[in-house]
């Protein structure tokens, strides 16, 4: 993965994966998508800091605490949701989660529940655990018996800025001590990956307001159309 800058966001970071990274290149195949060109984007996909239209999703490989399984991006066989979040944010990342929310109890409502999996990779992994994500889903109402929904938390601080920063594009920093969030916070951007089976980015919406309707039609059109292969 070459060297790119950060559009958004976190200043001026720019980032470069370490020796030996397993993350597949953004390389462009656009033909493997199902949507069309993604009219919002604001530049060419090769010149974004995060993987976007007709580009495929670097690899990783992460747990989930709460079903206890691993989840290996590149053995999924089905349309995904990606984004990176810590649920101790006290503003986008709680509106971009419910949001979610709402995506999925509408699909579910419509029968795609076996099509689409949501993977919100925590980039605080020291307060993520176990017990403050389950607290984080019933609080927002995420339906974690639909078996769809899995919180990704990696091993380490190291290893998160590895995934979702060095890997996913969706840069963050942590800022100086804040006595109203237990400690610490982050300043980072906001950006949510609509994947196809084949791994290849069919969208990647940028910020937290998500447009539910636009979302809901998105993934409804690729599963269609996987469907119907």
């Amino acid at each position: 993965m070459k060297r790119r800058t950060l559009l958004s966001g976190v200043g001026a970071t720019t980032m470069t994966t370490t020796a030996g990274c397993t993350a597949r290149l953004f390389g462009n195949e656009s033909d493997g998508t199902v949507l069309g060109p993604q009219e919002d984007q604001v530049a060419d996909s090769e010149d974004l800091a995060y993987p976007a239209y007709g580009q495929s999703l670097p690899s990783f490989e992460l747990h989930d605490p709460i079903a206890d399984v691993t989840i290996d991006i590149d053995e999924l066989d089905r349309t995904a949701i990606v984004t990176g979040v810590f649920t101790f944010c006290p503003a986008e990342c709680g509106i971009l989660l419910r949001r979610l929310v709402t995506i999925q109890s509408r699909l579910k409502k419509a029968g795609f529940t076996g099509d689409i999996v949501f993977l919100p990779i925590t980039f605080d992994p020291e307060r993520d655990d176990e017990a403050q994500l389950r607290r984080n889903a019933e609080g927002i109402g995420v339906d974690l018996e639909a078996g769809n929904w899995h919180y990704l938390r990696p091993k380490s601080p190291e290893r998160a800025k590895d995934v979702v920063e060095d890997r996913l594009g969706i840069g963050f920093e942590r800022t100086t001590e804040s006595s109203r969030l237990e400690g610490y916070d982050f300043t980072h951007n906001v950006v949510t990956f609509l994947v196809n089976p084949d791994g290849l980015v069919e969208r990647a919406y940028r910020g937290e307001q998500l447009d539910r309707d636009r979302v809901v039609g998105d993934v409804r059109t690729v599963v269609k159309a996987v469907s119907d292969e």
